[in-house]
């Protein structure tokens, strides 16, 4: 299971890669693998404004439907496009093409609450516990 460093990631298993005030938003390799094949993905429009901690869209795989919660708070820049069409991406890619969407941070500090690669998998480790 890959859990790449320089990413944040939310005890709700998002993963969040910032570039100045732009946060990329997406689900991590073990959500992808405990949800199984990913089959529909419903994510929020251009210009839309999410909270963080708050349900933005939703991931339906073969096994569950599942919230996808915001690690940070902004307004939503892009979407990715592909997904609708080709949902498995996420379970192909989760950290690259598979990513969901990109938010305009309102306030880069919502990123100390989320976890470092380290802590995450510490995190992971525990649940299987």
């Amino acid at each position: 299971m890959e859990i790449p460093r320089g990413l944040k990631y939310s005890k709700e298993h998002e993963w969040v890669a910032t570039e100045d005030k732009v946060a990329t938003i997406g689900i991590t390799d073990h959500a992808q693998d405990q949800l199984g094949e990913i089959v529909y993905i419903d994510l929020p429009a251009v210009g839309d404004k999410i909270s963080k901690d708050d349900p933005f869209g939703v991931v339906e795989s073969v096994k569950a439907v599942s919230d996808i919660y915001a690690p940070v708070s902004g307004t939503v820049i892009e979407v990715n496009e592909d997904l609708p069409e080709s949902p498995e991406v996420v379970n192909e890619d989760p950290y690259g093409d598979g990513w969901l969407i990109k938010v305009e941070m309102n306030d880069a500090s919502d990123l100390e609450d989320l976890m470092g690669n380290e802590e995450y998998e510490q995190m992971l480790a525990r649940e299987k516990e």
